[in-house]
């Protein structure tokens, strides 16, 4: 048997490099949907703008029709996901700075240091104060 597989230009148990491809392939296709589903879900249940009702229903149009619904999600809700995004950022490093004991006036203060050592460019110096600023 194993060499009719062989002669036939196939694989063992009937794998060939065509269907490999077509299998890595549709296995890749299921990660990026299933993370894009975690992603509305999480965008979703941070939201505060809706209510629960419409939470649901947007969970029920997941589940029943999970593509369509993805897509849809992000179509009507694309702009708005990424303000959240933003938004939470902002405060994840807002947060951070405060818990470290980041202080605006300590960098500027490392930034005339560094200047004054030659460390870095009039050029530099200028960006990097405007950027805490």
């Amino acid at each position: 048997m194993d060499d009719e597989v062989v002669q036939g230009g196939g694989h063992l148990f009937g794998t060939t490099f065509p269907s490999l491809l077509m299998d890595m392939l549709a296995i890749f296709v299921f990660v990026i949907w299933f993370w894009l589903m975690i992603r509305v879900m999480a965008d979703m249940f941070r939201r505060s703008d809706i209510s629960g009702f419409v939470k649901v229903m947007w969970v029920i149009f997941l589940i029943v029709l999970p593509y369509i619904g993805v897509f849809v999600y992000l179509l009507t809700q694309n702009s708005a996901m990424h303000d959240r995004d933003m938004k939470q950022a902002v405060l994840a490093r807002d947060e951070l700075r405060k818990v470290i004991g980041f202080s605006v006036s300590d960098e500027i203060r490392k930034l005339d240091q560094l200047k004054s050592e030659g460390s870095i460019t009039e050029e530099e110096y200028k960006k990097l104060r405007a950027s805490l600023i």
